[in-house]
């Protein structure tokens, strides 16, 4: 077999291979150390001089055309194995996509917004502290000290004697006073409070408050009235009226209950308000002294009034949930309607 017959049939026989393991193999039978060519070198030992450089010269130049043979294979079996690659991997574009879900602002961060962006319109500012709170601020410099009976009504979550999780936002508020020294303060406090509840349907041992804070000279009990029914009005609609009633806490005296005019029956009585026209929505009084000293105020000058209400008690309201616990079990069927 001449070396012209040898290219032919490698070309041929290289365009039959199918895998790379076949062309390592068919270049081997021709290249490696038993190939055709390495056997017709071998006969080289019976030529003359001139015929045996004639020989070499045609034998390398003829390993020179077989190499560029399989490569050139190889790089079509390249191109065509990353051709099916893409086919299979192909996108048509024209298909519709595939719809991803979007988060939404959570139910009680709705209502927080909305009662932020109330009073931030009435000239409030917000202010935030710790959870992880000191008994000093969330107790004895809002009237309760160690063994009065009011400690009580918070159950709280202690750390050791001096450290526990704050039981209402009242603590920023004395933090605010004291860093004021003596300035005019008018603030609202949102935040996650703690207390030792069993969880139920109007109850839970983690909940969220805003509160309230205005302190000034000539501050009266009418301010606080009419800061109480602009809330509501904003909260529940222009038509709301509210009702003040008796009731004790220990940071304010008086103290008062709110109640407003039930937005579901416009007052006529119905199972919302329990058909008495009127749902309570949270609690309110006239700063007390005491807590005006401590916070180094002289209660003589600076008068001022306070409030509280549950973020949770004014979402189930707003949006007629029935349980509590559906604002922390992050059931996603709940959460989408919102």
């Amino acid at each position: 077999m001449n070396l012209n017959q040898v290219l032919e049939e490698a070309r041929l026989k290289a365009k039959e291979v199918k895998t790379s393991h076949e062309l390592a193999e068919l270049k081997a039978s021709y290249l490696g150390k038993k190939s055709i060519l390495n056997e017709l070198m071998a006969t080289m030992k019976n030529l003359s001089i001139e015929e045996k450089k004639t020989l070499g010269q045609q034998v390398n130049a003829c390993k020179g055309e077989l190499e560029e043979i399989f490569l050139l294979r190889r790089q079509e079996m390249e191109a065509l194995e990353v051709e099916k690659r893409l086919a299979s991997e192909a996108i048509d574009v024209t298909l519709p996509g595939k719809q991803v879900a979007r988060g939404t602002h959570h139910p009680l961060t709705l209502v927080q917004q909305e009662i932020e962006d109330i009073f931030i319109s009435m000239g409030y500012s917000i202010e935030e502290g710790p959870e992880v709170e000191l008994d000093l601020y969330n107790f004895e410099m809002l009237n309760l000290p160690k063994g009065h009976p009011a400690r009580e009504m918070q159950d709280t979550f202690y750390f050791d004697e001096v450290t526990l999780l704050r039981t209402h936002t009242s603590p920023v508020q004395v933090r605010t006073l004291l860093k004021d020294k003596g300035a005019p303060v008018k603030i609202i406090c949102p935040g996650k409070v703690y207390r030792r509840d069993d969880d139920d349907a109007t109850h839970s041992h983690q909940f969220m408050q805003i509160e309230g804070l205005v302190v000034d000279e000539n501050i009266t009990m009418a301010d606080l009235k009419g800061t109480l029914l602009e809330i509501s009005k904003k909260m529940f609609g222009e038509d709301r009226k509210i009702r003040l009633r008796p009731s004790f806490f220990p940071f304010v005296e008086p103290g008062l209950e709110v109640d407003v005019s039930c937005f579901a029956c416009g007052g006529a009585g119905c199972p919302m308000c329990k058909h008495t026209g009127w749902i309570e929505i949270l609690g309110a009084g006239m700063v007390h002294p005491n807590v005006l000293e401590m916070a180094g105020y002289d209660h003589h000058k600076f008068k001022g009034f306070a409030f509280g209400m549950g973020i949770e008690r004014i979402a189930l309201l707003r949006y007629g949930i029935d349980d509590i616990r559906h604002f922390y079990t992050n059931d996603i069927r709940f959460l989408k309607q919102f």
